[in-house]
């Protein structure tokens, strides 16, 4: 009888050994899966980082393949001095180009590639900018007749690498004609370029604008300036993107505490290009005077108080609904670190708004031409 009950002990424990691992099995198949998804998500994210890096390759290769066959469809056309040969050798090329590489050689695009030889004639400049500036990039470049404009646009797009879509945005709302720089006279504007193009060193011309389009706040006829604000905050997504890569928020009503007395700066901000803080306030008005001196005071407690090691000192912006140019131009505040702009809560249509802007531009330039030493840098 006692092997008997051995042997049913034994079966007993085996069949609970059984149980034990017939229950753990669960936990090995999750354990399991948690290991392939991490493997999965990591192995995916090779793939795409790769493909990526496969196309921004491909891509700045094409660019250059481009340049080149434009730059050498200029050298024969040149070689000949005959604008008919250049059609003629343009459309002669493409017929057998495109029966042995397919319609991306046809007689359009090899006059794009010329044109993109010709307006880009330094190939370093090309190289630097093919890493950022794709194909399509360049093309929306070359409608611009002003070489300095199209310089602007592309050193923009190279440094706070801009899509397509952003790029088109930006000239669509003529960012170039509302920057300060545009108001310079020529030397100076290719000056400034050399400087962000050799260095990728901003200057507060090149980040300020004036106007400001800020119609995605959707801010009806009659507001208040905390409407404003609190616009601003809710959309900062849209407003980063119409003041300019390199702003970073920092905080809504600035405290600061002046002999006792408290003090609030609407909005505060950090430009990494510039290394700064910049201060905003919002005015619903036109420009006035005084703010002048309450900017001053902001900046100066922000540059005791606020101020980081290797930062320079902080500038302000005071956004008005409209601007005195008379006013603003004695006040001369520039020097200060003070910048004075306009925002537009609607869109005029476009044509309205080049020719405004136009008219701000040989305006700033007639002003700057009657200063002494105006353009000597």
């Amino acid at each position: 009888m006692k092997p008997k009950r051995a042997a049913k002990k034994t079966t007993t424990k085996m069949a609970s050994r059984s149980v034990v691992r017939h229950e753990e099995s669960p936990v090995a198949e999750t354990n399991a899966s948690v290991v392939e998804d991490d493997l999965l998500v990591e192995v995916r994210g090779l793939i795409v980082s790769t493909r990526e890096g496969v196309a921004r390759a491909v891509n700045a290769g094409l660019t250059m393949l481009y340049w080149n066959i434009g730059h050498r469809i200029r050298q024969e056309v040149l070689n000949e001095k005959r604008a008919e040969y250049g059609k003629r050798i343009v459309h002669a090329l493409s017929g057998q180009l495109e029966a042995e590489f397919g319609n991306g050689f046809g007689a359009r695009n090899l006059f794009y590639m010329l044109q993109f030889a010709e307006a880009f004639p330094e190939p370093e400049i090309v190289h630097a900018l093919r890493s950022q500036l794709g194909w399509t990039h360049f093309r929306m470049l070359l409608r611009m007749d002003d070489p300095l404009k199209r310089e602007f646009y592309a050193e923009m797009c190279r440094v706070e690498k801009w899509s397509t879509r952003v790029m088109e945005q930006k000239i669509d709302s003529m960012l170039y004609e509302r920057t300060g720089l545009s108001k310079k006279p020529d030397a100076l504007i290719r000056k400034e370029l050399k400087t962000l193009r050799d260095e990728d060193r901003m200057t507060p011309d090149l980040v300020f604008r004036d106007p400001y389009i800020l119609d995605f706040l959707g801010l009806k006829d009659t507001y208040a300036e905390k409407d404003l604000e609190t616009a601003i905050l809710r959309e900062m997504e849209n407003f980063i993107l119409e003041v300019g890569a390199g702003f970073a928020f920092v905080a809504r009503q600035k405290r600061m505490i002046i002999d006792g007395e408290d003090h609030h700066l609407d909005l505060l901000f950090y430009h990494r290009s510039l290394r700064r803080l910049v201060a905003i306030e919002l005015k619903l008005g036109d420009f006035k005077a005084a703010y002048k001196g309450q900017m001053e005071l902001y900046l100066a407690w922000l540059n005791r108080h606020e101020r980081g090691e290797g930062e320079e000192k902080p500038i302000g912006l005071i956004l008005c609904a409209g601007k005195k140019d008379e006013t603003i131009e004695l006040l001369d505040m520039e020097k200060d670190g003070i910048r004075v702009s306009s925002y537009w809560t609607d869109v005029l249509p476009k044509e309205q708004l080049r020719q405004k802007l136009h008219e701000a531009v040989i305006h700033a330039r007639a002003r700057l031409g009657n200063q002494p030493n105006a353009g000597d840098e």
